[in-house]
């Protein structure tokens, strides 16, 4: 389990196909605290550490999470966020995100308001996941509260320190991103549909 609250970035360093499966290969500034078999989030996904070395750790991606994920995109040097998963006894400060990635979307809009930013996602309703105003929704992991919540799209108001200490800088209209709707809107989802 995870909160959706960012704790730094990481570059990734090297891709190596194995079989249908990606290691990826990450340098971080955390990485001297982790241990083999830790889970941490990659942009929302839930991997799990198989390989550290100095300043760097290894990941794999299998292919049922290429398919519903970006990670199949990254590029050497490109920048992830990095969570590792919370501490019974912490606040919650982001909302509940399990690190299991519902579906892409497509950035389609964004709009600079005097440091903060609204960034507008498109996404495939046929897969049942709703969004509502003022609910929870998780973008490359971060948790975010959806504003112009619509039957395919969202908004979502970036304050400047997300702006800085994510990939939210370095998102651009067109960019794929990771969806993890909110928990308790999944249940009511499905039950709906019964």
């Amino acid at each position: 389990m995870f909160t959706g609250i960012i704790e730094t970035l990481g570059t990734v360093k090297k891709i190596v196909s194995n079989n249908k499966n990606l290691d990826i290969t990450i340098e971080s500034d955390i990485t001297h605290e982790l241990k083999i078999d830790q889970s941490i989030s990659h942009n929302g996904v839930c991997l799990t550490v198989i390989e550290i070395n100095n300043k760097t750790y290894t990941v794999t991606a299998i292919k049922e999470t290429l398919n519903k994920t970006n990670l199949g995109f990254l590029k050497v040097n490109d920048l992830v966020n990095l969570e590792r998963a919370m501490k019974l006894g912490n606040r919650l400060d982001g909302h509940i995100v399990q690190g299991h990635v519902d579906q892409t979307a497509i950035c389609t809009s964004i709009i600079s308001q005097n440091g903060s930013h609204l960034f507008t996602f498109e996404y495939n309703s046929n897969k049942n996941n709703i969004t509502i105003e003022k609910g929870s929704i998780t973008v490359n992991g971060v948790s975010l509260t959806v504003i112009n919540s619509l039957k395919n799209s969202f908004t979502v108001a970036i304050i400047p320190y997300t702006f800085e200490h994510t990939v939210f800088k370095s998102i651009k209209k067109g960019t794929l991103v990771n969806l993890e709707f909110d928990v308790i809107g999944k249940y009511v989802a499905r039950l709906m549909l019964k």
